[in-house]
């Protein structure tokens, strides 16, 4: 079960980052150009709210079947935080992934409550690019390609 549920993990989380970058310029863009925020808008910043929270239920999954939530209980809080390896994967990784998801609804909430567009744009771009940046720092690069 655990590779099978890698595997999805590991490849929704192409198509998160891809609707997350593209839902970041597309705010950006349409804040800096002062363009009208029509439906295309509402469902790009939608879709990558979707996408985004069925890829923490998939991690959440992940992450009670890994081997490695089993360190917790064999090594202790201790030595997990000793070894970078143990702690990006079962405190840095997980806690990075929801603080970003959190800021990715924020913003998606937030967006709604705002009748023009460029307070619309502008909330998306600050939520969406900061949402960003935390999860492409806390990608495990080494294991991912």
């Amino acid at each position: 079960m655990y590779e099978t549920v890698q595997f999805i993990h590991s490849y929704w989380a192409y198509l998160v980052l891809i609707v997350l970058i593209i839902a970041s310029v597309n705010s950006i863009v349409g804040y800096v150009s002062n363009k009208e925020y029509g439906a295309a808008n509402f469902r790009i910043a939608l879709f990558t709210l979707i996408a985004s929270h069925i890829q923490l239920l998939i991690g959440i999954v992940l992450y009670f079947v890994s081997p490695h939530f089993r360190k917790f209980s064999e090594i202790g809080m201790g030595e997990v935080m000793k070894d970078s390896i143990s702690r990006l994967y079962l405190v840095e990784h997980p806690l990075i992934m929801i603080i970003a998801i959190v800021l990715i609804t924020m913003g998606y909430s937030k967006h709604k409550g705002k009748l023009t567009s460029k307070p619309k744009f502008k909330l998306l771009a600050i939520f969406y690019s900061i949402a960003l940046i935390l999860m492409l720092s806390r990608i495990p690069w080494n294991a991912w390609f």
